[in-house]
């Protein structure tokens, strides 16, 4: 054990490759994110260059547009391009299953102060990570930035931990103050990820899903169902995965099925009102015997 960090060395030094490829990906893609260019460019873009550097993508390439605030990835044919708009980018890396978590917001709508209060937020939520910190210290510390600005956390989102092949896993780290919690300890490794927003600061699921996870593996009849079933396993686990990424024809209907029997989950697009913005700012940080250290700096 490493004694500054409570995690393995080996452990921690995927977690740390995991993190510095995010951020150069993160980076790159986010330079991409401009009036005229397509979402499913910067997702595949961002996809196939953590595919080079790493292991592989822990979730697929989240790109949410104003009122989404999570969940949102582009279909297969998906031509949507990007306009005047709050555009959040969310990305996941793994080495050996070590995941690493990270966002940006990039603001092409003339929203400045909204996309500060996520990120001046982070910053708070940062200084008060230590071990034996209640989450709920570190909550209150993201609602006093945002509301200082005069918006409203996303209450109903929150930061997580990650660990290997789950990239949500507790402690859970609130977007606002609370009473009940837990104490961090050294060696715990979270992604924390304020949310702003112009709304209500409570996020609905939208109709739409791109995003799956494997929830339960038992056997199955049909045999496009099946060929899904088994790529889903053998590339992605227990991570999320795009429906776009699956092989095959029939991939679509395979997925509902799958859906249907209670094997796989779906994650619809989380969004506020009509209307409203979202930004968003996150970073995964291992707690250490004096603060944290920033992985996806």
């Amino acid at each position: 054990m490493s004694d500054s960090d409570g995690l393995d060395d080996e452990t921690l030094e995927k977690y740390r490759e995991a993190g510095s490829v995010l951020r150069q990906v993160l980076d790159e893609a986010a330079e991409k994110v401009e009036p005229g260019v397509t979402h499913l460019e910067v997702a595949e873009f961002a996809e196939e260059r953590i595919r080079e550097l790493a292991d592989g993508c822990a979730f697929p390439a989240n790109i949410s547009v104003d009122e989404e605030a999570s969940h949102a990835t582009p279909g297969r044919d998906d031509d949507t391009e990007f306009g005047e708009e709050l555009v959040c980018l969310d990305c996941g890396v793994h080495v050996d299953g070590y995941i690493a978590d990270a966002a940006v917001t990039v603001d092409l709508s003339g929203n400045a102060e909204l996309v500060e209060a996520a990120e001046e937020a982070l910053d708070a939520a940062l200084e008060a990570v230590g071990p034996g910190v209640q989450t709920g210290e570190v909550g209150a510390a993201i609602e006093d930035v945002i509301r200082g600005y005069g918006y409203t956390p996303v209450l109903n989102l929150s930061g997580h931990g990650v660990a290997q092949y789950d990239a949500h896993t507790g402690p859970t780290i609130p977007n606002r103050g609370t009473e009940r919690g837990v104490e961090l300890e050294v060696g715990d490794v979270v992604a924390i990820e304020p949310f702003a927003t112009t709304g209500r600061g409570k996020v609905s699921e939208g109709s739409n899903a791109e995003i799956y996870s494997l929830e339960n593996d038992r056997s199955v009849r049909n045999r496009s169902a099946r060929q899904v079933l088994d790529q889903v396993k053998d590339e992605y686990k227990t991570l999320p995965f795009a429906a776009r990424w699956l092989e095959g024809s029939r991939a679509e209907m395979a997925l509902r099925r799958l859906e249907q029997q209670g094997i796989l989950h779906s994650y619809p697009v989380l969004k506020e009102d009509d209307g409203e913005l979202v930004s968003q700012a996150e970073h995964t940080v291992v707690v250490t015997e004096d603060g944290c250290e920033i992985l996806t700096e």
